[in-house]
């Protein structure tokens, strides 16, 4: 068997562990082939990239901040889980030459909801990037009647309705609603009555409380301004944080929560379930059960962070 070169592509990469979870599941199937996380700071980087997958230097990809949507702009077709996000994660070739983009974060943070919790009505996310984006799409599939949006950049009123990324969660089916401070702020005429409401109101009767920015994650800012914003205590004791960082494995969102008395559940359950997709993509075989969980369990208790 041809050994074939697969590679995560982002910046920064230093901290992730997709390498340990994809060279474990190729090793387990018996499979050569290499995977390589390359920092890629801009996006004239990325689309050189992308090059060597056309010219068969590289045999696939996955995508992580801050190119998730810049990749689609760079491939020939668009699979409708990566459509429907407006962003994609992964990246492989076709028999013709030609070359698809996916999300597998979309199906991972579906099934990881479907897992967490039978409560299905209102849930509340944090951030407006590729992963929150997954996380509109997923609770929209699933049924959740509001999907209440905010992020640190929609300051006030006028932000939230005139951003192209508010726009984009308006899109998606999301309700975009200004970033929670002390102090009300008081809506423009722009906002319907429906889009009046405070985040942290809806926040307060959510079944599920998303944290879909990089805040926490190892190498970044430390997400106390973040998680200080979730009004936890408030919230029905049945509801559950989920945080799509897993590194490190307690962050100051998932701390809080469970000081609140909610489960709270990591990103390393979806950063798994998106990679075993992305290899049944590029292999067309599923990876045995637990190989990928193994390899990361063992990586995050042997490293730092």
């Amino acid at each position: 068997m041809k050994a074939l070169r697969y590679v995560l592509l982002g910046h920064p990469v230093r901290h992730s562990i997709s390498a340990a979870l994809m060279t474990a599941a190729f090793r387990d199937a018996g499979m050569p082939h290499t995977y390589t996380p390359i920092d890629v700071p801009k996006p004239a980087d990325l689309a050189r990239m992308i090059g060597e997958i056309r010219t068969g230097l590289l045999s696939g990809a996955n995508v992580t901040l801050p190119h998730k949507r810049q990749v689609l702009d760079l491939v020939d077709e668009v699979d409708e889980s990566a459509r429907l996000c407006g962003a994609a994660n992964v990246v492989a070739p076709l028999p013709d030459g030609r070359i698809k983009a996916y999300n597998t974060d979309l199906l991972a943070l579906e099934a990881e909801i479907v897992a967490a919790t039978t409560h299905r009505s209102r849930a509340a996310v944090l951030g407006a990037g590729g992963g929150a984006a997954a996380a509109i799409v997923a609770c929209k599939k699933l049924g959740f009647s509001i999907v209440g949006v905010t992020t640190r950049s929609w300051g006030d009123t006028e932000a939230t309705f005139d951003s192209e990324s508010a726009k984009r969660v308006r899109q998606l089916g999301g309700l975009a609603t200004p970033w929670p401070t002390e102090n009300r702020i008081a809506p423009s005429g722009k906002f319907s009555m429906a889009m009046r409401l405070q985040w942290s109101e809806l926040a307060e009767q959510a079944d599920i409380v998303i944290q879909a920015t990089s805040a926490g994650m190892m190498g970044g800012a430390l997400g106390d301004d973040v998680a200080k914003v979730v009004p936890f205590e408030k919230m029905p004791k049945y509801a559950v944080a989920l945080d799509l960082v897993y590194r490190p494995p307690l962050t100051p969102f998932t701390m809080k929560a469970e000081a609140a008395g909610l489960k709270a559940i990591s990103g390393l359950g979806m950063l798994v379930r998106q990679a075993e997709a992305a290899f049944r993509i590029w292999t067309g075989i599923d990876p045995n059960p637990g190989v990928m969980r193994r390899a990361a369990d063992v990586m995050l208790s042997s490293t730092p962070g």
